[in-house]
């Protein structure tokens, strides 16, 4: 399997991806297909379409298009599928559980350590390391009482939160909110969504920034690298520093906020199964009945150019009181969990048929399915639905949205749910404008190839709307009850 894995990447020839093959919809495999945008190998989509934006190769919209819907294509059905199903392989399919969210989750009395990133491989030996009785009696001897606190941040706080019910204590863009409480003893980052900056204002404290990866160094910062075949040994050397670095703690710089809010985390796509008990036909006849109206995928980054939070709270707030069920990752499932929408006390917020469904399972109107590469799992339930229910996903009542997007990956993501046949809400405008052909095609035309298109909107209302809209008329043609 591994093997054969590895070749995802470089293999040569013009066969499909292996993982495409096996796990994507035949309906939309012949899509693919039909218009040639079915992914060969992932490095060479992507040094294709690298290629294609070189000045004086490609010139066509259309084609440029194509190639990067391709390339996304094998991001989300092999690339980002591979990291999900190998971290499941690794370190278990995450199952529901019960955590803390927000900046109250640091401890006064405790040496706390943020992992932050996007590699599960470090932040799970930091917290394995974290556990060492005499990494914990060191930090009790330097003046720890409470031992050592490993809270996540961002996308490997996610991963440590789905399998261990790790705290975590908020989202990329309270990274150096957390700094500033003054009661980090270090911020242990692997790469993505890292703020160079965060160097500069550790400086004002005491805490240590380690990097840790050989492709993210940042001035200024404590680089230990981390390598799989010394990864105990090395987690307990970055545990070792920050235990050693408490006694530098500035207690008069120390505000540690009180807010924090319980969630309900951990669902897999083989935890949503158990719960509907081990078949589809829960989740379809409560779709075909309305009690469920539709599903929306939320996902995405959160964005310094907007309100922090707002949009992802707004948005998914009018969707579920609209009987949606929502599902999400990365920054969105963070955001939800400081305001409290991952509890399934939550479901009193609801429209009243995904109300009854949710109080009936137990579980919250929103469910926390992972970190951003996790949006893998959206796709094995689109398709698991779709054949379930002998359609393809475009004849789904479904939605996705990244209402606070800033990142690339962001693109590809929402490029692969549009090539996968979903209608995609942007909520901040991407860089496309000057181009009308190109906005018509990301906005229009692409639906009448793929099945799926873009959709932009800054307002989180007007957006909901139009995606409970969108979903209405789905259910129409599919001759389900509104």
């Amino acid at each position: 399997v591994a093997k054969i894995l590895e070749m995802e990447f470089g293999k040569p020839g013009e066969e499909p991806l292996k993982l495409v093959e096996a796990l994507a919809p035949e309906k939309r495999k012949q899509v693919w297909k039909k218009i040639g945008i079915m992914p060969r190998a992932i490095d060479r989509e992507i040094t294709e379409i690298m290629h294609r934006t070189h000045m004086g190769v490609d010139a066509d919209p259309l084609s440029l298009i194509a190639q990067g819907l391709r390339c996304a294509l094998a991001d989300g059905w092999s690339g980002s599928m591979m990291a999900t199903l190998l971290s499941d392989i690794m370190f278990g399919t995450p199952k529901p559980l019960k955590a803390v969210a927000n900046l109250g989750v640091l401890k006064e009395k405790a040496v706390n350590i943020l992992v932050h990133g996007h590699n599960p491989v470090l932040s799970m030996k930091i917290v394995e390391a974290a556990e060492d009785p005499e990494l914990v009696e060191l930090a009790k001897k330097l003046g720890a009482e409470e031992g050592i606190n490993v809270v996540g941040m961002c996308c490997t706080g996610n991963e440590v939160l789905m399998r261990l019910g790790v705290p975590i204590a908020g989202n990329m863009l309270q990274q150096e909110l957390a700094i500033i409480t003054g009661a980090l003893e270090a911020v242990v980052v692997d790469y993505q969504c890292i703020m160079p900056a965060i160097v500069d204002v550790a400086s004002c404290y005491h805490t240590k920034v380690i990097t840790t990866e050989p492709k993210a160094h940042i001035p200024g910062a404590l680089h230990i690298e981390f390598e799989p075949a010394h990864a105990d040994e090395i987690a307990k050397k970055i545990v070792r520093i920050a235990v050693e670095n408490f006694p530098n703690r500035i207690k008069e710089k120390v505000q540690i906020p009180e807010e924090k809010m319980e969630l309900m985390a951990g669902f897999s796509v083989e935890a949503i199964l158990e719960a509907l008990g081990g078949t589809l036909d829960p989740l379809a006849n409560a779709l075909k009945e309305g009690k469920i109206k539709g599903i929306a995928g939320v996902v995405g980054c959160v964005n310094p150019k907007v309100r922090h939070d707002n949009s992802h709270v707004t948005l998914t707030k009018e969707l579920i009181k609209n009987d949606i069920l929502v599902v999400g990752t990365g920054c969105w499932a963070i955001a939800m969990s400081k305001h409290g929408l991952l509890k399934p006390e939550a479901a009193e917020l609801a429209g009243p048929g995904l109300k009854e469904v949710c109080k009936a399972l137990g579980i919250p109107p929103c469910l926390h399915m992972g970190s951003c590469v996790d949006c893998s799992r959206m796709l094995l339930v689109l398709g698991a639905l779709a054949d379930h229910l002998g359609v393809d996903i475009p004849d789904l009542p479904v939605a996705g949205s990244a209402p606070e997007w800033m990142s690339e990956k962001a693109v590809s993501i929402g490029a692969y749910f549009v090539a996968s046949g979903i209608l995609v809400h942007l909520g901040t405008i991407p860089p496309v404008l000057g181009s009308k052909t190109v906005v018509e095609i990301l906005t229009s035309k692409a639906e009448e190839l793929v099945g799926g298109k873009f959709y932009v909107e800054p307002d989180p209302v007007k957006a909901a709307q139009a995606m409970i809209e969108h979903i209405k008329e789905k259910r129409k043609k599919l001759g389900w009850p509104e």
